[in-house]
C-alpha cells in the first residue's frame, strides 16, 4: 500500500529526509511544506553573501521546488505554513498563500520546523534598523540596507557563530563594527583560555569588542540607532544585527499531544520518533543526547540535522537506524584565523560533574622548514582512562583536519593512545612526521603515565605561587621580552649545572614558551629529587589568557613613531630573512644575527609566523635601540621592517621627564623599620607604572637572605660574619626601641592588626610587581654572603649596573 508522508519544513533536516525517503521508497507519496519561498538553501553561507565573498545569490539555493519535483517526484508546497496538528486524526492544518487554510492527512509525519532568531522584549526592539539573520529574506533585507542606504557602521549583538561571521563580513564591506557580547567571552563552544585568540583576531582587524555587557535598550536618534548597555555605556551605529541565539519554532505544536522539552524543543528517541507513533522530528527544533555526557541538550548545526533527516527516513521506510547523539563538531572563520571544536568543553564537563584532564600543544601546521609554516594551538581534553572527551583548535592553517581527526576518534570512543598511534598523511607541505594530533596524544600519554606533571595556569591558586618557585627555562632573550612575574630564569641548557640554585623543599612550577622545554626540565628536575609542575602550553598559553580587548583601531599594521620621517621608502630593505616556521626565540635570534651584519641605517625585512613575534619585535627594537619602521600581520604571517640604530628628529626633543622617569634606591641599612619603608616606597612606585631598581649593599643584604640555613663552602672570616648577622628579614632589628627584639615583634603585630602587609609580603609583592632587586657583588664578597643564600629571583650586580639604572631615574634614594 502506498504510504503518505508529510514533511514540515525544508532546509537541512526536512529536505534530506525527503530525498532519502524517495531513494528508499519510489511509491511513497511525499509532500513537503515550506512557509517561505525557499525549501533548501545554504544558511551557513548567508553572512558571506552579505560580505560579498559569495558573489551570486543563486549559489545559496541548494534545491528548488522544480528540481525536487523533477528528480525526486516530491510535491513541494512553498508559502504553505503548517499551523496545527491533530495526532489523533492524523491531520495537519495548513495556511497557504494560494489555497487559504486546509487540512492534509498523513500516515507518517516528519517535523523539521527549525528555529527562529531570538528577539527579547527590550525597549526599542521594534526599530526597523534592527535586523536578524535566519533565512534568505533576512539576507536580502540586510544586504539591500548595506548596499543602498549608504551606511558606514554597525553593531552586532551576540558573539556566537552568526554574530562573529556577520562582524567579519561587515568589516569586509568597509563598515566600522562593534560586537557586543553579554557573556565574559564570545563563542560558547570554546573555553575562555582558547577563545581569547579569536577575540584578539577580531580586535586586530578593527572590531570594537565589548564583553560582559548586555543590552538594556535601543533608541533611534536621527539616522542612527543608539544602544544602551547594562553598564550604562552607549554605542551607536547605522544598523544593528541581533544575533543572540535561537529558539525552537514549535509554538504550533503546543496544543498537540507531542511532548516538548523545558525550552520548547521536541523530545525524540534514538529513531528520531516523538512520543506519538509515526511522528518524527529532526533539526534545530529537537532535543538531542550529548554524545559525551549523555545529557539532554540542543545543538543547532547543519551536519547533525542532515543525519537526523536521513535516520528518520530510514525508520519510516522500515530500516532500523539509530542516532547516537551529537558531539557538536563545529568550525568557523575569524578573518585569517580558523577556530574549530569537537566534543565537550570544560564547562560542559564541570556541569556534568565528570573529571577530566587538559593539555595544550602549539605545533606548526606542516614541516617547519617548508615555507609558510604557521603555528596552531590544540587543546585536548581527556579522562583518567585516556578516553578523549573533547578538543579545540585555533590557528591560521591545518586546524580543520586536526579537529576532524580527533572528532572521528571521539565518535569511535577512542583514547589518547589512538591519537598517538594514528598513521596520518605526511609530506612537508601538509604536515610533519609527528602530526600535531600525534603530539597531543604523546603529551596526554606522558601525563597519564606520570612522566610529566602538568598544571594549567588558570588552575594555580595564589597561595600555591606564594610558596613555590616559578622557573622560566627559556633563553635570557625570551625572558627579557616578557615573563610571568616573580619568575626565576634558568635557561634549559644551563639547568643541569645550575639546579643547585633551586630549593628542593619548595614546589617548582616550570614553564617554557609552548611546553616542550618545560617537559624536558620536568624530566631533569624530577629525576634529581625536585617536586615539579610544568605549565601546559607554556608562556604562550599564559600570555593569551591575559588578553583584554582594547577599544578599537586596527592593530594589523603599526608604524613606529617618526617612521614617516625616516627617509626610508615604504617597503625598502637591504636584507631579508624568512623565519616562518620557527617558534620563539627562533625569529628573534635570526633578527639579532642579521642585524649584527648590517651597517647603521640599513633596513632588515623579516617574515615570521610565530604569533608572539608581533609583540616581541616591538619590545626587542625598543630595548636594543633599533627602529621599528613597520610591522604588519596578514594571514598569520608577520612582516617587520627594522632600521639599524635609532633615528631621532633633532627638532623634536622628548621631554626630560619622559626620558628619566625611573626610580632607584640604595638600601644600605639592615634595620627592620627602614627595610619596611624601602619596600613600601618601591611597591608604591611600581603601582604607578614606574620601573624601580633596589640596590642592596652591606647590612641591607641581610634583608635578602633566606630564612633557613644554606650549607655553603666559606672561609673562617666569612663564617664569622654569617654567625653575627641576622639571617633573613624575620630576624631584623628595629633601628630604635628594639628592646631585645620585643620592639620588632610589637611593630609586626601592629602592622598585622592594621592590615598592613608584612615585610615578607612586601618583598614578594615587589618581585611580582616587577621591581628589580639587585644585590651588590662587592658587598657580598666583603660580608661573606653567597648567591645561593639569597632569595630566589635576586639579581647580582655591581656599582656600574646601579649607576646605569640611576642615570635613567629622576628619583634616587639612599636608605
Amino acid at each position: 500500500m502506498m504510504k503518505k508522508v508529510l514533511i514540515v519544513g525544508g532546509v537541512a533536516g526536512g529536505a534530506s529526509a525527503a530525498a532519502r525517503l524517495r531513494r528508499l521508497d519510489e511509491r511513497a507519496q511525499i509532500i513537503l511544506f515550506e512557509r517561505d519561498d525557499y525549501i533548501s538553501f545554504a544558511n551557513c553561507g548567508l553572512p558571506y553573501y552579505i560580505g560579498e565573498t559569495i558573489k551570486e545569490r543563486e549559489k545559496l539555493l541548494v534545491q528548488t521546488p522544480e528540481a525536487m519535483k523533477a528528480r525526486f517526484n516530491i510535491d513541494v508546497r512553498i508559502n504553505s505554513e503548517v499551523i496545527g496538528i491533530d495526532t489523533e486524526k492524523k491531520l495537519v492544518t495548513v495556511r497557504s498563500k494560494g489555497q487559504g487554510i486546509y487540512e492534509e492527512s498523513y500516515d507518517d509525519l516528519v517535523l523539521s520546523p527549525g528555529a527562529k532568531a531570538l528577539r527579547p522584549n527590550i525597549p526599542g526592539i521594534e526599530s526597523t534598523k534592527i535586523f536578524t539573520l535566519r533565512n534568505i529574506p533576512d539576507t536580502d533585507r540586510i544586504k539591500a540596507y548595506v548596499d543602498h542606504k549608504g551606511i558606514d557602521s554597525a553593531i552586532v549583538i551576540g558573539g556566537g557563530f552568526v554574530g562573529v561571521e556577520m562582524a567579519e563580513n561587515l568589516v569586509e564591506r568597509g563598515l566600522k563594527v562593534t560586537l557586543v557580547e553579554a557573556a565574559p567571552h564570545i563563542l560558547a563552544p570554546f573555553d575562555s583560555d582558547m577563545v581569547v585568540m579569536a577575540e584578539k583576531e577580531l580586535v586586530e582587524n578593527g572590531v570594537d569588542l565589548i564583553l560582559a555587557d548586555g543590552v538594556k535598550a535601543f533608541k533611534e536618534v536621527g539616522s542612527q540607532i543608539e544602544v544602551t548597555l547594562n553598564s550604562t555605556k552607549v554605542v551607536s551605529a547605522d544598523l544593528v544585527i541581533l544575533a543572540i541565539g535561537v529558539a525552537p519554532d514549535t509554538s504550533f505544536l503546543k496544543d498537540s499531544s507531542i511532548e516538548l522539552g523545558p525550552k520548547g524543543h521536541i523530545v525524540v528517541d534514538g529513531r528520531m520518533e516523538t512520543n506519538v507513533k509515526g511522528v518524527y522530528a529532526v533539526g534545530d527544533a529537537i532535543e538531542v543526547v550529548d554524545f559525551i555526557t549523555g545529557a539532554k541538550t540542543a545543538v543547532p548545526l547543519a551536519g547533525p540535522a542532515n543525519k537526523q533527516g536521513r535516520i528518520a527516513a530510514d525508520n519510516i521506510a522500515g530500516l532500523n537506524s539509530i542516532y547516537k547523539g551529537t558531539q557538536g563538531t563545529s568550525i568557523l572563520k575569524v578573518f585569517s584565523l580558523t577556530a574549530a571544536s569537537t566534543g565537550a568543553n570544560e564547562r560542559t564537563l564541570q556541569k556534568a560533574n565528570l573529571p577530566y584532564r587538559v593539555v595544550y600543544v602549539h605545533p606548526v601546521a606542516h614541516a617547519s622548514y617548508y615555507p609558510a609554516a604557521l603555528q596552531l594551538t590544540l587543546k585536548l581534553i581527556f579522562n583518567d582512562q585516556g578516553q578523549v572527551l573533547g578538543a579545540q583548535g585555533i590557528g591560521y592553517d591545518g586546524v580543520d583536519k586536526r579537529i576532524d581527526v580527533i572528532a572521528a576518534v571521539i565518535r569511535l570512543k577512542g583514547t589518547v593512545d589512538d591519537l598517538a598511534e594514528l598513521e596520518l598523511a605526511y609530506a612537508p607541505p601538509f604536515s610533519s612526521a609527528k602530526d600535531p594530533v600525534n603530539m597531543a596524544g604523546f603529551l596526554a600519554q606522558n601525563v597519564l603515565s606520570g612522566r610529566t606533571h602538568v598544571v594549567a595556569w588558570k588552575d594555580i591558586e595564589l597561595p600555591e605561587l606564594k610558596d613555590a618557585i616559578l622557573l622560566d627555562v627559556r633563553t635570557e632573550e625570551e625572558f627579557s621580552n616578557g615573563h610571568i612575574p616573580c619568575s626565576l630564569n634558568i635557561p634549559l641548557d644551563s639547568l643541569r649545572d645550575r639546579m643547585g640554585e633551586l630549593d628542593k623543599s619548595k614546589q617548582i612550577i616550570g614553564y617554557c614558551q609552548v611546553g616542550l622545554r618545560g617537559y624536558v626540565a620536568d624530566r631533569i628536575l624530577s629525576q634529581n629529587g625536585y617536586k615539579v609542575l610544568n605549565i601546559t602550553g607554556g608562556y604562550k598559553t599564559v600570555s593569551l589568557q591575559e588578553f583584554q580587548p582594547q577599544n578599537p583601531g586596527s592593530e594589523n599594521r603599526q608604524s613606529a613613531p617618526g617612521a614617516g620621517e625616516a627617509n626610508t621608502p615604504q617597503g625598502y630593505f637591504d636584507k631579508s630573512i624568512d623565519a616562518c616556521g620557527l617558534c620563539c626565540p627562533g625569529p628573534l635570534m635570526q633578527v639579532k644575527a642579521a642585524m649584527d651584519t648590517l651597517q647603521q641605517g640599513q633596513v632588515l625585512k623579516i617574515l615570521a609566523s610565530d604569533p608572539g613575534f608581533y609583540e616581541d619585535i616591538k619590545a626587542w627594537t625598543k630595548r636594543t635601540n633599533n627602529q621599528l619602521i613597520d610591522v604588519a600581520k596578514a594571514g598569520g604571517v608577520i612582516s617587520a621592517f627594522i632600521k639599524k640604530g635609532t633615528q631621532k628628529d633633532p627638532l623634536k626633543q622628548e621631554p626630560a621627564a619622559a626620558l628619566k622617569d625611573n626610580k632607584s634606591m640604595i638600601v644600605f641599612s639592615g634595620d627592620l623599620d627602614k627595610a619596611i619603608a624601602s619596600f613600601i616606597i618601591a611597591n608604591g612606585a611600581a603601582a604607578m607604572g614606574k620601573k624601580v631598581t633596589m640596590f642592596f649593599t652591606f647590612w641591607g643584604l641581610n634583608i635578602l637572605r633566606k630564612h633557613e640555613k644554606v650549607n655553603t663552602q666559606k672561609g673562617f672570616m666569612d663564617r664569622m660574619f654569617s654567625l653575627m648577622m641576622p639571617r633573613g628579614s624575620k630576624r631584623l632589628k628595629l633601628s630604635k626601641m628594639n628592646m631585645l627584639g620585643l620592639g620588632g615583634k610589637m611593630i609586626r603585630k601592629v602592622m598585622k592588626d592594621k592590615n598592613v602587609s608584612s615585610l615578607e609580603d612586601l618583598i614578594k609583592a615587589a618581585m611580582c610587581n616587577g621591581v628589580e632587586i639587585v644585590a651588590c657583588q662587592m658587598s657580598m664578597d666583603v660580608m661573606g654572603i653567597k648567591q645561593e643564600e639569597l632569595l630566589d629571583g635576586i639579581k647580582v650586580g655591581g656599582v656600574g649596573y646601579y649607576l646605569g639604572e640611576a642615570e635613567d631615574s629622576n628619583v634616587n634614594l639612599f636608605i
